[in-house]
């Protein structure tokens, strides 16, 4: 009888995910017609209607989206655990889907990709750049990446860099062009590359420390980019200043080609963790990246 009772509720999920009998029915391995009976039965028993069908789609009622929402993270916790189970059996297998920014990538993961690749050949690495925020237990995501004031108090998470800043610079063709910035207002009077996170947010007001207290300027310039990998190349090219990730801008500023400036005004932040819900803690495959990614003091 629980048996039965799960696999309806399963069904249900199915269906109610994927807003039609069909392409549910083709998941399950059933009949559209067996579903729907299905869920007939299931909505009998329980007294109370939980999809609404049209000719072309099927959606949830109001009570179908509660019980959907009750019953979601109990099965999805239950395929976890099963995967994880069969990960026991063999070496770390699976597929990890990661949201983070292109700077991130460059500088925290790019490095110990190749070494964890050959490592595990049964790891599957997705990586999305996103600047948005986003919930990654909604976008089903495994992890994400942050600073450590900006991640939820119910996640988990692991620092994988020091504390770091930004710091603001241009190439050396720019500045034959116009004079050095000797004070973070003076950017007022250059072409300054800027970022705006997400489409329908605000563009990133610069940070500096003053008089021992963080203040916020706004700069002006003819570009505005979403990626920082963006920002760095358009200062490369002359076109402004930027105000980039430190370990971003190093290599350049080491073969001469970017200046810094105000470096001294360059506040430090917090270093950037990997988060993650407490569910994934049981995959093999997702903890052998958390151990190759953990920051390690030099």
């Amino acid at each position: 009888m629980i048996k039965n009772k799960m696999n309806d509720l399963h069904a249900f999920l199915i269906v109610a995910q994927e807003q039609s009998f069909t392409k549910a029915a083709a998941r399950l391995g059933v009949t559209p017609s067996a579903l729907s009976h299905t869920i007939r039965l299931l909505e009998e028993r329980l007294g109370i209607r939980l999809l609404a069908r049209t000719t072309r789609n099927v959606s949830v009622t109001e009570a179908g989206a509660q019980l959907m929402n009750a019953i979601s993270p109990l099965f999805e916790q239950i395929d976890t655990e099963l995967n994880a189970l069969s990960e026991l059996r063999d070496n770390p297998r699976g597929t990890i889907r990661l949201s983070c920014t292109d700077d991130q990538i460059e500088i925290y993961i790019r490095p110990i990709l190749n070494d964890f690749l050959q490592k595990y050949p049964d790891i599957t690495l997705e990586v999305y750049v996103d600047y948005g925020f986003t919930n990654i237990v909604e976008e089903r995501f495994d992890a994400g990446i942050r600073i450590g004031d900006d991640i939820n108090k119910d996640m988990i998470a692991v620092r994988i860099g020091p504390d770091w800043r930004l710091i603001a610079v241009a190439s050396p063709v720019y500045f034959k062009q116009y004079p050095l910035p000797l004070i973070p207002t003076d950017l007022t009077d250059h072409q300054c590359i800027n970022i705006r996170h997400r489409a329908a947010g605000s563009i990133y007001a610069w940070e500096f420390k003053q008089d021992g207290r963080i203040t916020s300027i706004k700069v002006d310039g003819q570009l505005v980019f979403n990626s920082t990998l963006h920002q760095l190349n358009a200062a490369l090219d002359g076109m402004g200043i930027a105000y980039i990730p430190e370990h971003l801008a190093e290599p350049y500023i080491s073969t001469g080609k970017l200046q810094s400036v105000l470096t001294d005004y360059s506040p430090y932040f917090e270093g950037f963790h990997l988060y993650y819900p407490n569910r994934r803690q049981s995959s093999p495959a997702f903890m052998a990246f958390v151990e190759a990614i953990r920051y390690r003091l030099p």
